[in-house]
């Protein structure tokens, strides 16, 4: 009553039944259940993807940046940064930010994934001091990636390999919430520098569809901020003995 539509017509969409809804259908019934701007980008994405034929298959998330990209990240010292797309990769990082997630990085699998490493590395247990929040977000985060772009093959293999692998990525993602991942704090315990509070902010790349820079600071004059600047002193050391190393050899 309230989307100004049949019951039968509701029904027709609860049940997935989206091909042929109008935009103004599908606001009306945004409103109608208050959905937040994430979930009626996810709405309006399932219903584009009932509309179009399967044969179609949208880019795949990019796997590399631009070096200019690189440059702007590495020209950042004094806050962690890195580049991700869509499914988690985490696809270049400035030194803080590799110092910042040191035990995601030290995977071995390349690249880098934060769900991968949020479900199936012990150490994330640790490292987030909210893990169950943290848990949540990354499902909610991949959820609406896969909503606007359901063909991904990578997206729909990490899926499927969490799925097989973590119960607790299982459940969550029968739920079928969604999220933006924009601004907001993080809680972290890092094996270096202990309880980190941190700011992040999410910036996409206009230029790179899918890609987005995150970088974390810490409110001045805090403990955290204390900390940052200990893990980048603690990285700088470890990147001048690799590098004293190397020339050793040679």
């Amino acid at each position: 009553m309230l989307a100004g539509m049949s019951i039968d017509y509701y029904i027709r969409l609860e049940r997935g039944n989206l091909s042929g809804a109008s935009d103004s259908v599908l606001e009306a019934l945004a409103r109608a259940l208050k959905l937040d701007d994430a979930e009626t980008a996810h709405l309006f994405d399932l219903a584009r993807a009932a509309t179009s034929s399967p044969r179609v298959r949208r880019k795949r998330s990019p796997h590399t940046v631009r070096p200019s990209v690189q440059r702007v990240i590495d020209a950042i010292t004094t806050a962690p940064a890195w580049v991700r797309n869509d499914r988690g990769d985490v696809l270049a990082a400035n030194e803080l930010g590799r110092a910042l997630y040191l035990d995601m990085m030290k995977e071995g699998i390349a690249p880098p994934n934060s769900a991968r490493f949020t479900f199936l590395n012990p150490k994330a247990r640790e490292f987030f001091i909210d893990w169950e929040r943290a848990a949540d977000d990354v499902v909610a985060v991949l959820r609406s990636a896969a909503g606007k772009n359901p063909y991904d093959k990578d997206l729909t293999d990490l899926v499927g390999e969490l799925s097989t692998r973590s119960e607790e990525f299982r459940t969550r993602w029968a739920r079928h919430d969604v999220k933006y991942h924009r601004a907001g704090r993080k809680h972290l315990h890092h094996p270096i520098v202990g309880d980190l509070d941190l700011s992040y902010e999410a910036m996409e790349l206009p230029a790179d569809p899918g890609l987005r820079i995150n970088v974390y600071t810490a409110d001045p004059n805090t403990p955290s901020e204390d900390a940052l600047k200990v893990l980048a002193s603690w990285a700088a050391t470890q990147r001048e003995t690799t590098e004293a190393s190397v020339k050793e050899k040679r």
